[in-house]
């Protein structure tokens, strides 16, 4: 897989208004977009915070604007670059579809399910093309073993996905964000990732769920097991088990780092494998041990941003992960409805496309 460009000779520039920045825009957002400035040309910057707007907009030769709402409107505003939630949530969302705006959503966003159906909804009769940000789906080593369990590996048949990560989120050193300030946010993703590796959906979820010491700690640890066999034979079919552990301070970097488990363990049909985010895989087969550091890739920042590109610029279809992330939000909302009830819960997706929840008799 070849570093190259996103586009095609002839391909126009989309001009785009960034709102929001985030913490991690001057070592991620920033180069990322300057990368991709022949594609994506910012013309406008909203950020709650004046000074950091102003000094995005003048690395990027853009305007400085104070309202997200006068953002979306301008005339020369095609697509919206949703980076940081900060205090109006989902909102910039809902304007950009009055106004007819395509959204990239690289924001972290706390949604209940009747917010997150209501989004959806909006987006789809608004018919405006709409991106969810999945960086795990993007990583390098994701995409190799892909091709692997096409290839080499077979189907996968267990998935151990595991995050351990600080109270507080500090942005990592090479600039790639695979983990947001959020629980839900996290597991969402790793829900995603899971379904996106597998090609099915779950029939079934179990949640636990563990809180810390304190209620401003919230949950310090979760489990989520997903069972991807059909509705009437439990247990027969792929098997994923989730976990993200909060529960080290932000401070104890030793402690977070010291004998991390891999980001992902699969064990398909003719092999196992090991992923640790963003690019390197370890997969072993009757062969023996292959080892694949994939570390010249293209980030996947840029990869996302590419992806939203030609989006903006085919005739495809324009929010496919729009129904993954609501369908992600599903499964951790029914995870938690499991532990409240202290029993498995049997996933019905024309309920869930209804608005209704499951019946948790299954258990």
């Amino acid at each position: 897989m070849a570093a190259g460009n996103c586009t095609r000779p002839g391909e126009r520039k989309i001009r785009v208004g960034v709102v929001g920045l985030g913490s991690d825009w001057e070592s991620r957002r920033y180069p990322v977009l300057r990368t991709l400035a022949d594609r994506l040309e910012v013309r406008a910057v909203c950020e709650q915070v004046r000074h950091r707007a102003e000094q995005a907009a003048a690395q990027l030769g853009a305007d400085v604007v104070d309202g997200f709402r006068s953002l979306i409107a301008r005339e020369d505003i095609e697509a919206v670059l949703m980076l940081a939630a900060q205090w109006y949530g989902p909102l910039p969302i809902l304007a950009a579809c009055d106004m007819g705006k395509a959204v990239y959503c690289g924001a972290g966003l706390e949604l209940d399910l009747e917010e997150a159906r209501n989004i959806k909804r909006r987006v789809q009769q608004a018919g405006i093309p709409f991106m969810a940000e999945f960086p795990r789906r993007y990583a390098p080593a994701t995409l190799r073993l892909k091709e692997l369990i096409a290839t080499q590996l077979g189907s996968p048949r267990l998935l151990f996905c595991h995050l351990r990560s600080p109270w507080r989120e500090h942005p990592q050193p090479n600039g790639e964000r695979f983990h947001s300030g959020s629980p839900g946010d996290d597991l969402m993703e790793m829900v995603d990732w899971c379904r996106y590796l597998v090609a099915e959906e779950p029939s079934y979820v179990t949640g636990l769920m563990h809180s810390g010491s304190s209620d401003a700690e919230g949950e310090d640890y979760t489990m989520i097991s997903l069972d991807f066999s059909p509705p009437d034979r439990p247990g027969v079919g792929p098997l994923a088990q989730i976990s993200c552990g909060r529960y080290i301070p932000s401070g104890w970097e030793e402690a977070i780092t010291y004998r991390p488990l891999a980001d992902l363990q699969i064990s398909s049909q003719h092999g196992i494998a090991f992923v640790d985010l963003p690019a390197t895989l370890v997969w072993f087969d009757e062969a023996g041990r292959h080892l694949e550091s994939l570390e010249t890739e293209r980030p996947v920042g840029e990869r996302l941003l590419c992806q939203f590109y030609r989006l903006l610029t085919s005739a495809g279809c324009k929010s496919g992960d729009l129904e993954d992330a609501y369908r992600a939000l599903y499964i951790v909302h029914q995870a938690r409805r499991s532990h409240a009830l202290g029993q498995r819960i049997r996933l019905d997706w024309e309920k869930a496309e209804a608005g209704c929840d499951s019946d948790p008799s299954e258990g």
